[in-house]
C-alpha cells in the first residue's frame, strides 16, 4: 500500500510528459506550418549594396512607393534614347539586387533601359514577402517605370522564383514581351515534386503561373535546362502548354537551374527583348 502513492505520483508524471510531448509537436507543427512559405521567400542578406558597387554605370538607387505604404529598393538604368525600350528584371529566392547585375549589364548593354527590384522583405525593401505581395511590388515597379520612361514599352524578364510576379504583371498590365527563365507552373506544385509534402499542404498560397499565364497575350519566350533539378523541365513545358502564342521555348541541354540563360539562348532572349520594345511594334 505504500507504493501506492508513488505508482499513481509516477503515472501521473508520465501522462504530463506525454501531454507536453504532444502539446511540444503540435507547437513545432504550428511553427512549420507558419515559418516555411516565410523563410522561402526571405532574402538571405540584406545588404544589398549600391549598383557602382555591384560593378554597374549608369544606375541610380531608387525607392519605389507601393500603393499598400511599402517602400521598395530598385536599381534604375533609364534608356539611352526616350523612345528606347525598358526591361524589367525580377530577381530569383534567395537573391537581392546585387545578384541582378549581370542581367541589368545584358540589358543596358543592348541599348535598353533597365530597372530591378528587391521585393518586399528583400534586402532593404520594407515589409514582409507574401504571394499578394511580390505582385504588387511587381506592379508598382511597372507603373514606376511608366511614368519615368513615358515613350517606352515594357518588356518584364523574371527568373525562377521571379517568374511569378513577371507573369501575373503580365497578365495585369500592358507589357510588351515576357521573357521567363527556369519558370514553374505552380510553387506548390513544386514543392510536391521535389519532395516536399509538408510544404505542399501548408503553403496558403498556390503561386499558380498556369492559372494566370491564359491572360497574356504579349509574346512570351520561356528557357529552361533539360538538367535543372530544382525546377524540373516538366514544370516550364506545363506553363508553355497553358501559354497563348505568340509563344516559344528553348530548352538547353545539360543546363541547370537558370543557366539556359546562356550562349545561342541568351543571344536569342536578348534579341527578343529588342524587338518587344521596339517603337512601332504592332504590338504595343
Amino acid at each position: 500500500m505504500t507504493d501506492a502513492p508513488a505508482w499513481r505520483f509516477a503515472r501521473q508524471r508520465a501522462r504530463f510528459c506525454g501531454i507536453a510531448a504532444i502539446a511540444a509537436a503540435l507547437a513545432l507543427a504550428c511553427w512549420l506550418v507558419a515559418v516555411p512559405l516565410h523563410r522561402e521567400l526571405r532574402r538571405l542578406d540584406a545588404r544589398s549594396g549600391t549598383p557602382q558597387a555591384a560593378g554597374l554605370t549608369g544606375f541610380h538607387d531608387v525607392r519605389i512607393a507601393t500603393p499598400d505604404g511599402q517602400r521598395l529598393d530598385a536599381w534604375w538604368a533609364p534608356p539611352p534614347v526616350p523612345a528606347a525600350g525598358v526591361v524589367l528584371f525580377l530577381h530569383g529566392n534567395p537573391g537581392t539586387l546585387r545578384g541582378t547585375a549581370p542581367h541589368l549589364a545584358d540589358v543596358r548593354g543592348i541599348g535598353l533601359g533597365a530597372m530591378a527590384i528587391d521585393y518586399r522583405g528583400f534586402g532593404r525593401s520594407a515589409g514582409q514577402p507574401s504571394e499578394g505581395g511580390v505582385r504588387i511590388d511587381a506592379r508598382a515597379a511597372f507603373d514606376w517605370l511608366r511614368r519615368a520612361a513615358p515613350r517606352s514599352k515594357i518588356a518584364v524578364f523574371g527568373e525562377s522564383f521571379g517568374t511569378y510576379p513577371a507573369v501575373a504583371l503580365a497578365a495585369e498590365r500592358p507589357v510588351a514581351g515576357v521573357l521567363l527563365n527556369a519558370p514553374f507552373a505552380s510553387l506548390r506544385r513544386l514543392w510536391m515534386i521535389r519532395g516536399r509534402p509538408t510544404e505542399h499542404w501548408m503553403a496558403a498560397a498556390p503561386f499558380d503561373s498556369a492559372s494566370l499565364i491564359g491572360r497574356i497575350d504579349a509574346p512570351l519566350l520561356i528557357l529552361e535546362g533539360s538538367a535543372d533539378t530544382i525546377v524540373p523541365l516538366p514544370e516550364a513545358l506545363r506553363l508553355y502548354t497553358a501559354a497563348h502564342p505568340p509563344k516559344a521555348m528553348i530548352v538547353v541541354r545539360g543546363a541547370g537551374h537558370v543557366a539556359a540563360y546562356r550562349g545561342a539562348a541568351k543571344t536569342r532572349a536578348l534579341a527578343a527583348l529588342v524587338r518587344w520594345t521596339e517603337t512601332g511594334d504592332a504590338r504595343r
